[in-house]
């Protein structure tokens, strides 16, 4: 059973995995560096929970408590009540959500675990914001990708606003880092991948008429948000493919094209 602790000073040490939490630089080194991640509200804190995450501690307002009842009197771990306001001074906005936990972060996954058994999975190059990179995960959780690749300079998928736009979901996408990039596609194809690069590109397909072949086994490469896929994951890939589009548009955002993209493999056959 978790210990509930009223704190009403903002400058309290035990406060410290909390404090400005809309820092950007500086959580991105901090929290790798300290394996944690923020978890917002009660949907993406069960959620974490439920994935397997160990909870470090909670900072909840007063009317979150009866809420989160069940989940205090489960959790070893120590929860600090404050008061709204305290809670805008240690992180830095309003948590209208009135619920954070800090998370203990698990190994990170080898790329060979979570390609085994995967038949469908995503390879991001250069997504750095993190709003994109939780709607990317959460369409591949509700549409049936297995399994998310990342190239190194993406985004941190466990960052508190990529988590919270996902809803939780990158607790149940399992995901890797491709590292030497883009070298370690060769693995992919290596596994039994095809490498299908999503593209405005004159030469590519569409997604519809892809060979079946193709796509027994793939792995659809989306690009960053303002110049697409690199010249060398372009090379890398096995074939070009796009979403057909009207009006003179040459391309969606990448929340949208990955959505897309995931829907139109799921419509596939399975072999």
């Amino acid at each position: 059973m978790a210990e509930l602790i009223t704190i009403d000073d903002p400058q309290d040490p035990r406060l410290r995995d909390y404090v400005a939490l809309t820092d950007v630089e500086l959580r991105r080194r901090r929290e790798p560096e300290e394996g944690l991640f923020i978890a917002e509200g009660e949907k993406v804190i069960r959620r974490a929970r439920l994935a397997g995450y160990r909870m470090r501690s909670m900072l909840l307002s007063a009317k979150w408590i009866d809420v989160m009842r069940d989940v205090i009197d489960e959790v070893p771990a120590p929860v600090y009540a404050v008061a709204p306001e305290l809670a805008e001074q240690v992180t830095g906005y309003h948590v209208h959500r009135g619920a954070l936990a800090s998370m203990q972060r698990k190994p990170l996954a080898a790329a060979a675990d979570v390609l085994a058994g995967a038949r469908r999975i995503a390879v991001l190059e250069g997504i750095v914001d993190h709003t994109n990179i939780g709607a990317v995960y959460r369409s591949a959780a509700a549409l049936g990708m297995d399994a998310i690749l990342l190239s190194p300079d993406c985004a941190d998928p466990l960052y508190r606003r990529a988590v919270k736009v996902s809803m939780g979901t990158v607790f149940s996408v399992p995901y890797a880092v491709l590292d030497p990039w883009p070298r370690s596609l060769e693995t992919l194809r290596e596994a039994g991948f095809s490498l299908l690069a999503l593209t405005p590109h004159g030469d590519s397909v569409p997604l519809s008429e892809v060979s079946p072949k193709l796509l027994e086994r793939c792995a659809v490469l989306l690009g960053s948000e303002g110049h697409g896929l690199s010249t060398e994951a372009l090379r890398a890939a096995d074939a070009w493919v796009r979403i057909p589009m009207s009006h003179d548009v040459d391309s969606l955002n990448i929340a949208a094209a990955a959505a897309v993209s995931f829907y139109a493999l799921s419509q596939q056959p399975v072999g």
